[in-house]
């Protein structure tokens, strides 16, 4: 266990986990298939009895799930994995009706009810379609609901070939406030080294930082189901910063998320850097897209970092890209550095007219004055 990868185990008992009562789940692949991706019932079937357990303690639970094209290959008949991505996403059509079967056989058995929800990133980009989303999922849980998501596969072409459900369940748990993400797969968690090339290898009990070893690691390790750790350390990043604790494990251990939530240190659990953010911030910086940048003096980044302050006119020194009242824009400094997304209140064009100038002279300037400032602080994330 290197240094820089981990602080020590006082701190991860300090974690109360039990507390949590949001809970995403995410499984992968080979928590639902056997060696050839063939969606594996008994897997499915433990799965949900330690769900429904999760569920008697009262806590909410999302599961993300993958197997969508292992069950296809089911089938289909399949002799192997296909590697054309056309179809892989026609056995993932035939496999998901298959897949959401299994999920409610089994769930039934204890008077569950279950709801398919099928995403892509895109599903995240737009401010309305994100809102509707939250809403529909927190609908969902207030009425005792499990919503089960998985990437749509049919359409999500990048998507399929990097196992995103791994950055998917970190959008889900962010966008939903959820306390606790768990990424369940076929490894015990990070470890050093590959534990199957290694003797040396050791398992990182806690990260309390994403370090460039720690990407160099994740980089280096084997695949696990079709995605890998190194989707797994991106998906880290957004849980981190969203201030939710993020806990990767091994899906074939018994119990093994009731062990998770009880204390137990198993896998590898990554710390947040600080509380959970709003829904609004959450979408700014990990969601929207910019649409252009906006530069800034040394004393309004000042004011914006260390003040709290709000982005006024008098602080813009330049303009680029195109972009409308309402869009999200990059904020950065005189050097061209990033520090800061925000939704800006003005277009490029009218921010091009006013920059430099006091709140007081828009209107002059402009003809109206919608607001005083470029960027409200209730709309700006620091990076």
């Amino acid at each position: 266990m290197t240094g820089e990868a981990a602080v020590n185990s006082k701190e991860r008992r300090e974690m109360d986990l039990s507390k949590a009562k949001r809970i995403v789940i995410k499984v992968g692949t080979s928590n639902l298939t056997d060696k050839n991706y063939r969606l594996e019932p008994r897997k499915v079937e433990k799965l949900a009895k330690e769900i429904i357990e999760l569920k008697d303690k009262g806590k909410e639970v999302i599961l993300v799930t993958s197997g969508a094209i292992g069950a296809g290959i089911g089938k289909l008949d399949l002799k192997q994995r296909p590697r054309d991505i056309k179809v892989l996403q026609a056995t993932a059509a035939v496999g998901q009706n298959i897949l959401m079967s299994t999920y409610d056989q089994y769930f039934t058995t204890y008077e569950q009810t279950i709801a398919q929800v099928l995403l892509t990133h895109e599903d995240f980009f737009d401010r309305q379609r994100y809102l509707n989303l939250r809403n529909t999922l927190s609908i969902l849980l207030k009425s005792g609901v499990i919503p089960i998501i998985n990437e749509n596969d049919t359409v999500a072409v990048d998507e399929i070939k990097v196992g995103d459900n791994d950055n998917l369940s970190a959008l889900v748990a962010s966008n939903l406030g959820a306390d606790l993400l768990i990424m369940l797969t076929d490894t015990d968690g990070l470890f050093t080294y590959d534990p199957k090339r290694s003797k040396n290898a050791a398992l990182i009990s806690v990260v309390d930082e994403i370090t460039p070893e720690i990407e160099r690691i994740a980089e280096t390790r084997g695949k696990t189901g079709v995605g890998g750790m190194k989707t797994k350390i991106q998906a880290a990043k957004v849980t981190m910063k969203a201030g939710i604790p993020l806990v990767i494990a091994n899906g074939g251990e018994e119990n093994i998320i009731m062990r998770i939530i009880e204390g137990e240190p198993l896998g590898t659990l990554f710390m947040p850097k600080k509380k959970k953010m709003y829904s609004r911030e959450h979408w700014i910086l990990f969601v929207s897209q910019p649409k252009g940048r906006i530069k800034v003096d040394e004393g309004a980044k000042t004011a914006l970092i260390k003040n709290s302050g709000s982005l006024l006119p008098s602080g813009i020194i330049g303009v680029e890209k195109e972009f409308k009242s309402g869009d999200t824009i990059s904020i950065v400094d005189a050097n061209g550095v990033e520090f800061a997304k925000g939704i800006s209140n003005y277009s490029s064009s009218d921010i091009e007219k006013i920059k430099g100038m006091q709140s007081k002279e828009i209107e002059h300037v402009l003809g109206r004055k919608d607001y005083a400032e470029v960027v409200y602080r209730g709309n700006l994330v620091l990076l």
